[in-house]
């Protein structure tokens, strides 16, 4: 019985030193160098893997860059700080000038707005709520309001105001576009910082006295904007007015002329005077 035992622990200590050694080949093996610029570039990043750069994460764009198969200003929610940073451990120049974005919500369809259907009380999230008829809104385009965009936000940006909206901290967001993802009716969007009006509609079906009764900032599909607007800037497009940015010299005279009020007005105090 002795002995037998004292053969089997034997065996089972050479096969542990069999398989030892076999690891320890394959290791050296399959060895693979990093360089070490994929972990001061993965330094400089924000770490928040919000996947806006297109690679899986802030590891994946970090070796992407190093592996010169990525742009060293593709980090969104960086800006370009973060790019400059990139750009010194690759030692190359970036240029700084690469406008920014921000989210916007394109409903102003809150609580005293939008009328409701129904009155929703299972789980507290916009993807869940959308699957029970649409959500609890008439409107099925407008923002159901439980913040699920406020939960996936990595920067803490949104926060849910008073109205049952959205509330874009403009200095916090990082434009990742996490909460475009995460809206299941679409009314998140990322804009340039520089567009400082914008229709915050999305409803491109219900027209005139049956957009009122949905909501009160409800585009009603009457193009008097399409009209007012000399620039040309704003066309109709599938149900509702598109806007060439580029072009739009003229936003007052859509801002005046619209009677349901959808369009979001956020210029700077001095330059809206500057626009009287």
């Amino acid at each position: 019985m002795g002995t037998t035992l004292l053969v089997a622990l034997c065996c089972m200590g050479v096969l542990g030193i069999a398989f030892g050694l076999g690891l320890a080949c394959a290791a050296r093996r399959f060895h693979v160098d990093v360089d070490p610029r994929v972990e001061e570039v993965y330094e400089a990043l924000p770490h928040i893997d919000c996947g806006a750069c297109g690679y899986p994460g802030c590891a994946g764009y970090a070796a992407a860059v190093v592996e010169g198969k990525a742009e060293a200003d593709l980090c969104v929610p960086g800006g370009p700080q973060t790019a400059q940073a990139v750009g010194a451990v690759m030692g190359i120049e970036v240029a700084a000038e690469k406008e920014t974005g921000r989210a916007v919500v394109l409903c102003q369809g809150g609580r005293a707005q939008a009328a409701r259907q129904f009155d929703y009380s299972g789980v507290r999230d916009c993807r869940a709520a959308a699957l029970v008829h649409g959500g609890p809104k008439l409107c099925k385009y407008g923002c159901i309001g439980l913040g699920t965009c406020a939960s996936v936000c990595p920067l803490d940006a949104i926060t849910m105001g008073e109205a049952g909206l959205p509330v874009i901290d403009e200095d916090r967001c990082g434009a990742c576009g996490l909460c475009v993802a995460a809206c299941p009716v679409g009314v998140m969007s990322i804009l340039p910082r520089s567009q400082h009006v914008y229709m915050a509609c999305s409803n491109p079906e219900t027209k005139g006295k049956a957009m009122k009764a949905m909501c009160s900032r409800g585009c009603i599909k009457c193009r008097l904007c399409v009209k007012a607007t000399e620039s040309g800037a704003i066309a109709w497009g599938d149900g509702l007015p598109t806007i060439d940015f580029e072009k739009w010299s003229d936003p007052d005279s859509a801002v005046d002329k619209c009677p349901m009020g959808c369009f979001v007005d956020k210029r700077p105090v001095a330059a809206a005077a500057a626009q009287d």
